[in-house]
């Protein structure tokens, strides 16, 4: 029986249709950790409702939302984040970085500007399981993996996530059901082992 590690899993697809594969990843993990015994939340970034950033002081004092605020209560009692989400032209989607936006603000992240390399996020650690199109190793050799090192470096590393590890499945669009059930298969075991 697993210890009572609270894992914290956010479905980043903008559509939280259970037929993406996203959301079916995300689901095979939460049902891996809950067998396991893990403590298991989640959430899909497309039901939520937050405006997006548009200003420094939407930043620091705008008005946040119902959904947001349960949100950030989510991942403040989580020990371990699990990111499941795709890559569009090179990125994660802007729905995912508009949520980071909105859920890293002055009051809940950062207790103020000067705060820098201490957050709530200080000491969680985190999965990122990325689905893309393209072949991984298009996506990390010829392009370089940089949307996904600016997530990796640009926010979590700035907050304090350690460590970091990323699950890159690529092929993604392809009609391939075994190759879908295995990808199943290691989310699940993933939940299972906490990772």
């Amino acid at each position: 029986m697993a210890s009572g590690k609270r894992i914290l899993v956010i479905n980043g697809h903008p559509d939280p249709a259970a037929t993406h594969l996203c959301a079916a990843l995300a689901e095979a993990y939460v049902q891996g950790a809950r067998a396991a015994g893990f403590e298991v939340d989640r959430l899909d970034i497309g039901s939520l409702d937050f405006p997006l950033i548009r200003s420094l002081e939407d930043y620091k004092s705008g008005a946040v939302t119902e959904d947001m605020a349960r949100a950030q209560e989510a991942v403040k009692h989580a020990q371990h984040l699990v990111f499941v989400f795709p890559i569009w032209f090179g990125s994660p989607p802007a729905l995912l970085k508009g949520f980071f936006e909105q859920l890293l603000r002055y009051g809940f992240s950062w207790s103020s500007p000067q705060a820098a390399m201490s957050s709530v996020l200080t000491g969680k650690s985190a999965r990122l399981i990325v689905t893309m199109g393209m072949p991984t190793p298009v996506f990390s050799f010829v392009l370089g993996g940089h949307g996904l090192a600016g997530l990796e470096k640009g926010l979590f590393l700035v907050t304090g996530v350690t460590p970091v590890r990323h699950t890159l499945l690529g092929g993604a669009q392809a009609d391939a059901p075994q190759t879908k059930a295995r990808w199943l298969a290691l989310a699940e075991d993933l939940g299972r082992r906490g990772a």
